[in-house]
């Protein structure tokens, strides 16, 4: 195993599993670019730069469910052979659009993307799959420590992310990104530490096996 069969991690995480700090800590421990949520557009080095637990608004429109409701508000247009575009054409755009930053990491095998439905994309034999999880009790009080809010806005902040996180990949990808079968490794992240977490799935990742991770990723499909 080289080291650059083991550095492409991804990490799937709803609202107070601590996927904002978990995600940046481990693409700083391991020195590779750290690809945010769909609110960015670059993969950049891990560093200062805010990554939030809770959804922030551009990432509650980016959902697909909230793009297609957006379209069939808006007025139609006045030529007569204008119509708005279909959902799956704008589906198909958001494909594209969001998983060509998560797929050049790929490429370089190296970096650690967090949500963007990467384990679904990628599939189990290119790079590392993390989920996140735990009680929703726990991870409302996990996420109002880790925003500095009080528990009534963190469960705000909690329904708001999980519902468009889940929305965004049941309607992209057609999957539910709690499903255990796209991950290597879950971990109830509310039962330890943060920083524990992060040294779990750092000494998970030093014996994955990284099977294919070498191999080119081709443009297109879920992986």
């Amino acid at each position: 195993m080289t080291s650059q069969q083991a550095r492409l991690v991804t990490v799937s995480a709803p609202y107070g599993a601590g996927g904002s700090v978990v995600a940046p800590a481990l693409a700083q421990r391991l020195g590779v670019a750290f690809l945010q949520r769909a609110t960015t557009s670059s993969g950049e080095a891990a560093g200062p730069q805010p990554c939030f637990e809770r959804a922030v608004p551009d990432e509650a429109d980016l959902t697909p469910a909230h793009r297609l409701l957006s379209s069939l508000t808006q007025a139609m247009p006045t030529g007569p052979t204008q119509s708005p575009l279909s959902a799956r054409h704008q589906d198909d755009d958001m494909r594209r659009h969001y998983e060509g930053d998560m797929r050049r990491l790929a490429a370089d095998g190296a970096g650690v993307i967090l949500g963007r439905g990467a384990a679904v994309v990628l599939g189990k034999e290119r790079g590392f799959h993390v989920r996140l999880y735990g009680p929703p009790e726990l991870r409302l009080a996990q996420g109002a420590e880790i925003e500095g809010v009080d528990l009534d806005q963190a469960r705000r902040h909690m329904d708001a992310a999980d519902r468009a996180r889940t929305a965004y990949v049941r309607r992209l990808y057609q999957a539910d990104p709690a499903d255990p079968r796209h991950y290597h490794l879950l971990i109830d992240s509310t039962a330890l530490p943060l920083a524990a977490v992060t040294e779990i799935i750092l000494r998970a990742l030093s014996s994955f096996p990284g099977r294919t991770l070498a191999t080119p990723v081709a443009g297109g499909g879920t992986g």
